[in-house]
């Protein structure tokens, strides 16, 4: 079993380490484009250019399925992927945990937190008025943060979570982490929101949901077997290892330490 995942950049780190637990076994592919990220910025069309070049370079390896492991890449890419790739592996796409954070909070406020592009867009909105009508959502945007988790920037990483706290209403009963980059530092998170004597503050983050999906689209069981996986890195489509901030994150090293090849 191999399944291939692509993200701008680390961001893919949290849905990967979600399969390994799942499927201890399974090979990963992990293709991301440091050389042309941040794709937020970028047109749609520039974007979608440069996820398809990662997912060709995933595709070289032959996954059984590939996990769009970014939220705007799957806005805005997702469908050229599928019609590119479908046919020879599934695609599997990284949406925001709105409606099982707005059905868990039992109609209490929920936050959103997500990249400034994100946040307000017709996207993100229609998904509130889909899966949270009648629950009071705050869209939280959180300039910075991505890149501070990209590079372990531990400074920015608190400054700017400490940042989309204060716009976070306190009495908050979810928060949804919207970019893939943000699960990597959800404990950081929960603890600059978490409120004292308020019930204790659930994440949702969409990497364990994405990682069962693939497996699924894979046609492969749950559980292990005595195979040793492998970890193939693949950056901008260059064969290399872990980039060195993946391992300040405890699902770098997790990686790091259960693939024998890097």
């Amino acid at each position: 079993m191999k399944i291939a995942l692509m993200d701008s950049g680390i961001g893919l780190l949290a849905a990967a380490a979600a399969v390994r637990r799942l499927r201890p076994d399974a090979d990963l592919v992990l293709s991301s484009d440091p050389d042309g990220m941040p794709w937020g910025p970028r047109t749609p069309e520039d974007l979608t250019a440069r996820a398809v070049a990662v997912a060709e370079a995933a595709a070289a390896h032959r996954p059984d399925a590939l996990i769009v492991a970014c939220n705007t890449a799957s806005v805005h890419a997702l469908p050229t992927l599928r019609a590119r790739f479908e046919s020879d592996f599934p695609v599997i796409g990284t949406v925001p945990a709105i409606k099982p954070a707005a059905a868990a909070a039992g109609g209490g406020p929920v936050a959103i937190w997500a990249t400034p592009a994100t946040t307000g867009s017709p996207y993100q909105r229609g998904l509130i008025e889909d899966f949270a009508n009648g629950v009071a959502v705050t869209e939280v945007p959180c300039p910075g943060l991505a890149d501070a988790v990209q590079y372990a920037d531990e400074a920015a990483i608190d400054e700017t979570i400490a940042a989309a706290a204060a716009l976070t209403p306190p009495d908050v009963r979810a928060v949804v982490l919207g970019c893939t980059h943000y699960e990597l530092v959800a404990e950081r998170i929960r603890a600059a929101v978490q409120q004292p004597g308020r019930p204790p503050l659930v994440l949702h983050g969409s990497a364990g949901a994405v990682a069962a999906q693939a497996l699924r689209r894979a046609g492969a069981n749950i559980g292990a077997t005595d195979t040793v996986p492998r970890l193939t890195v693949l950056l901008s489509g260059r064969e290399e290892q872990l980039p060195p901030a993946a391992l300040a994150y405890a699902e770098g090293r997790m990686l790091a330490e259960t693939s024998p090849a890097l």
